[in-house]
């Protein structure tokens, strides 16, 4: 059985469209996506669309993908990473 350690999330790297990385904290991680998708919403995916709260649309992002197409920026990706063994 899984130890429950490799569940847990405590931070994530996030790529912007130009590669750059940014080491963000599970707060600004929903912070940036939230960001992002604030400015979006006419032009959100078609599994996001289903949400009518931003919050809705961030767990949904955070729970079953790691990027998201901006149309007039790019792609934006993140994945969990661990600092510490």
């Amino acid at each position: 059985m899984p130890d429950a350690m490799m569940y847990y999330q405590d931070n994530y790297v996030m790529l912007s469209p130009t590669m750059e990385q940014e080491f963000l904290t599970p707060p600004e991680l929903r912070q940036k996506l939230s960001d992002l998708l604030a400015n979006m919403q006419d032009q959100l995916p078609r599994d996001l669309q289903k949400f009518d709260r931003l919050e809705a649309q961030v767990d949904c992002l955070i729970d079953t993908a790691c990027e998201l197409e901006v149309e007039d920026q790019g792609t934006w990706q993140w994945y969990v990473v661990r600092l510490d063994k």
